[in-house]
């Protein structure tokens, strides 16, 4: 199959041939239609991460139809329209522990670890695989599998209620967008900071009810929650912005993954510091129903799959708001 291939990290992606992915037992190949980006396209060509083996095709987020089954598969039939659940968790992690497997040792994510969907094939595990949402377009199924489930499971960590007030640090990106989406289905009153002003703007018009600027040294809000993922940059305001008992959940860094903790602070004001990352089986599957539902996905833009520099140069830049496309 062609695809886009990274041969060594640091390095950056080529196009390129490598042998079809063929399933084995318990899985399936899917045929890609569309697939999304994600900071980690950029984090794998700086080797943070690096792939545990070359050739590499990056990728995480994909949708596609299936294309070939292997052996002991029953619920698919080549053809089916799917959506690809990115994280991968064992059979032994997912019955010891639930709904929090993603934490067990050996939790694999499409595109990282293994391989992704920028190319012309996947192959999942059928446990990864659900039915397109009726009546979503493809960009919009190749747009929620990360951000979305990765927002779910940060706000269902930090217990996040109906009537309390959600900071989203950071808006402008996949997760942030999806954070303000699910915490105005939840019922919370969304609180969002960016440096662009555009991207503040755009937030107050789909509900967000204040919009700060990221650089101002504090912010005028008490937060029950603080959802993060830009990290050294902001992560003293965003402790400030906490309001007693308030919880700071934090699934990335994007400026820098060393921060100062004032533990005074953390026990005074008797606060909650949360990591969280990727989701369930069972926490997939229920944004997929909310998806299927018209929860709201802020898609930037499409292009092209032999466009996938132009794209990840966007994503770079910050330019962005809402997911990056490929159509395959």
């Amino acid at each position: 199959m062609d695809a886009w291939l990274l041969d060594d990290a640091p390095g950056e992606y080529r196009w390129g041939a490598v042998p079809d992915p063929e399933p084995g037992p318990g899985e399936v190949r899917v045929r890609v239609v569309a697939s999304g980006l994600n900071h980690m396209d950029h984090w794998l060509t700086r080797g943070r991460p690096k792939p545990p083996a070359f050739p590499h095709v990056p990728g995480c987020d994909v949708a596609g139809t299936v294309d070939a089954l292997g052996d002991g598969v029953d619920r698919w039939a080549a053809g089916d329209e799917v959506v690809v659940n990115p994280t991968v968790t064992s059979v032994e992690a997912i019955a010891r522990y639930g709904v929090d497997a993603p934490a067990a040792r050996g939790m694999l994510i499409v595109g990282e670890h293994r391989w992704g969907g920028h190319g012309e094939h996947l192959v999942v595990p059928a446990r990864n695989l659900v039915a397109r949402p009726a009546g979503r377009t493809w960009a919009e199924c190749a747009a929620y599998p990360v951000a979305y489930s990765t927002a779910w499971r940060m706000l269902r960590r930090a217990r996040l209620r109906a009537g309390e007030t959600l900071l989203v640090v950071g808006i402008g990106g996949g997760v942030a967008n999806a954070l303000l989406a699910l915490g105005l289905a939840a019922g919370a009153r969304v609180v969002v900071t960016s440096r662009d002003a555009a991207k503040r703007e755009a937030a107050r018009a789909v509900g967000a009810s204040e919009a700060f600027d990221s650089a101002a040294d504090r912010w005028d809000v008490e937060a029950d929650v603080v959802a993060e993922s830009v990290g050294a940059a902001t992560w003293d305001a965003s402790v400030r912005a906490l309001a007693p008992t308030g919880r700071l959940v934090v699934c990335g860094a994007t400026s820098g993954g060393r921060v100062d903790l004032d533990l005074p602070r953390l026990w005074f004001k008797q606060i909650e510091v949360i990591g969280s990352t990727m989701a369930s089986y069972e926490e997939f599957a229920e944004v997929t129903r909310m998806v299927e539902q018209g929860l709201a996905i802020v898609v930037d833009g499409e292009w092209d799959l032999d466009a996938y520099p132009d794209a990840l140069a966007r994503l770079r830049a910050g330019d962005h708001h809402g997911k990056l496309v490929l159509r395959h």
